[in-house]
């Protein structure tokens, strides 16, 4: 799988790169990460991306010609592009899975007060990773990169991702390891039983109190 990542801050993702999974991926042949620089589509020895919006209003928006322009240096027969914008549908686990299958996915992110509406036509798809506002669309493409990653068979032991919160329309059993039992807080005795059916049970159970608990609007959409 190839991702490529369109944004004005290049330096954000070297980290990212970095850590564990997408750098064993990257090394496996698995991933193709690019991270791709706007600025260097902008004419100029300023490299100037942004400007103020006509009609007036506060701050800035991203221009149109150097986000194209690094958005047709990467787009080929095939690539799947989205910009991660407020006005995006919000982003799922089911979304997830769909981008994990795409053979070339491009992230634009988002900066400022936002980018000119000329851009938006260009795209496949808009998406949201909540009702918030964040200072550009780094960190959501780092989220949604990371998060099709790991779907990405042979990224991670397949087993690893069956159970997960979101998986089965559930949040996540409670999970415990050694010792078992610290500063008076016990393991709950039916996971030290061998009893799997039992197991399966209360982990079942489990996930039904939580997600009831915490995320009750799941359980309706079921």
């Amino acid at each position: 799988m190839r991702i490529s990542i369109l944004t004005i801050c290049p330096e954000m993702f070297g980290d990212f790169k970095n850590t564990p999974l997408i750098s064993r991926a990257v090394a496996s042949g698995l991933l193709e990460l690019e991270v791709i620089d706007i600025r260097d589509f902008a004419p100029g020895s300023f490299r100037k991306v942004d400007d103020s919006p006509y009609g007036g209003g506060a701050g800035m928006i991203l221009r149109c010609q150097p986000v194209l322009d690094a958005l047709e240096s990467v787009r080929m027969e095939g690539s799947h592009v989205v910009i991660l914008a407020p006005s995006g549908t919000p982003y799922t686990q089911k979304d997830a899975h769909r981008l994990s299958e795409k053979e070339h996915l491009i992230l634009i992110c988002g900066h400022y007060e936002g980018m000119d509406a000329r851009i938006y036509p260009h795209a496949d798809e808009l998406l949201s990773i909540g009702d918030y506002i964040v200072t550009g669309g780094e960190l959501p493409a780092m989220i949604i990169a990371d998060s099709v990653m790991r779907l990405v068979k042979g990224s991670m032991k397949e087993e690893s991702t069956i159970e997960e919160s979101f998986e089965n329309g559930l949040l996540e059993y409670p999970q415990y390891t050694r010792p078992a039992e610290y500063k008076g807080q016990k393991v709950p005795e039916v996971l030290l039983s061998g009893d799997h059916e039992a197991i399966r049970k209360w982990r079942s159970e489990q996930a039904f109190e939580i997600t009831n608990k915490n995320r009750p609007d799941l359980i309706s959409e079921k």
